[in-house]
């Protein structure tokens, strides 16, 4: 029985890492630049082309949606509301905090320590997030959401007024506005803390899944309840500082996602967390290739295009759910 229950999710999961691959492909092959097996006076070398640029951006692109789509299920277990992910919930502003923070104060200062700042005040901010959210009333869930936007709209506001004071908004708007254009070999190599950040996520899903369950019961199965809360604070807000750092803001990943997948799949995160981070994958590579050739040969950011679709998708969702209800 156990075999054929699972014969849908492993036709998902193969599905969708075909999808993956095709796009991977797609990804390489579109650009400006012309592609040369040599190199001419209009050509760059096709290997120092895709060393240098479209490899890079490819695989920024996934490991974000990846790690993103992952954070955005912790957060959703952590808060017991499909409504939420780090955009909606002032992670992501934190993270924006962060960094404006060591700008202003350590302007000299590398990606390591912009991203263990923005680390601390993506934490920081989730921290405070979770502690008011937990005293919302549990019976209306949309609440949640509807302060997570609120909260992220005031930490937002408060960096917005700081870059304004110091003149850095056009800093802010690389920071708050996610785009590839300017990923490069050197330039996005700590994205790869999405593998560990993933990893780690599957490692304890049983404990997640357990965790959805309500403190009281997850506690009364063993689970060290405060502890696993932090676990999942800290890979939630590293995953959010890491993006905001090295592409920018890329809103809805983590709530579009882990919806999709349990309609698909259900709620057994030891099995759907590897497709949560393959459909991450797929939707933030997909939504780079339909920026770039929708304006061929200028760009529409990822950010902006993931702004038009993850609005329309989280109304879906709110709309289904009341409707089921």
């Amino acid at each position: 029985m156990s075999a054929i229950a699972d014969t849908p999710h492993r036709r998902v999961m193969i599905g969708a890492g075909l999808c993956l691959a095709l796009l991977v492909v797609l990804s390489l092959a579109i650009g400006v630049q012309e592609l040369s097996l040599s190199g001419t006076d209009s050509a760059m070398p096709f290997a120092d082309l895709m060393a240098i640029s479209r490899l890079p951006r490819t695989l920024a692109a996934v490991l974000c949606g990846a790690g993103l789509a992952v954070a955005g299920q912790i957060m959703q277990t952590l808060t017991r509301n499909r409504f939420v992910e780090p955009s909606t919930a002032g992670t992501a502003q934190s993270a924006a905090l962060g960094i404006l923070i060591v700008t202003l104060f350590l302007p000299a200062a590398g990606l390591g320590v912009k991203a263990l700042v923005a680390s601390g005040c993506a934490l920081i901010g989730t921290a405070l997030f979770l502690a008011t959210a937990h005293r919302l009333p549990p019976e209306q869930p949309h609440l949640v959401p509807l302060f997570g936007l609120v909260y992220g709209g005031v930490v937002g506001a408060a960096v917005t007024y700081v870059a304004w004071q110091t003149d850095l908004l056009q800093y802010l708007d690389i920071w708050t506005n996610g785009e590839f254009s300017g990923v490069l070999k050197g330039r996005y190599e700590l994205l790869f803390v999405a593998v560990v950040i993933v990893a780690a996520a599957i490692l304890i899903a049983d404990r997640l899944t357990i965790m959805a369950l309500g403190e009281d019961q997850a506690t009364s199965l063993g689970i060290d309840y405060r502890r696993m809360t932090q676990i999942g604070l800290v890979l939630v807000s590293v995953m959010s500082a890491l993006s905001v750092i090295v592409v920018g803001l890329i809103p809805f990943v983590g709530l579009v996602v882990p919806n999709l997948v349990s309609r698909l799949s259900g709620d057994n995160l030891r099995g759907t967390l590897p497709l949560v981070a393959l459909g991450g994958a797929i939707l933030v590579l997909a939504s780079d290739i339909a920026g770039r050739v929708m304006r061929f040969p200028y760009e529409i950011p990822v950010g902006t295009v993931m702004g038009v679709i993850g609005p329309a998708v989280f109304l879906w969702f709110i709309l289904r759910e009341r409707r089921d209800a």
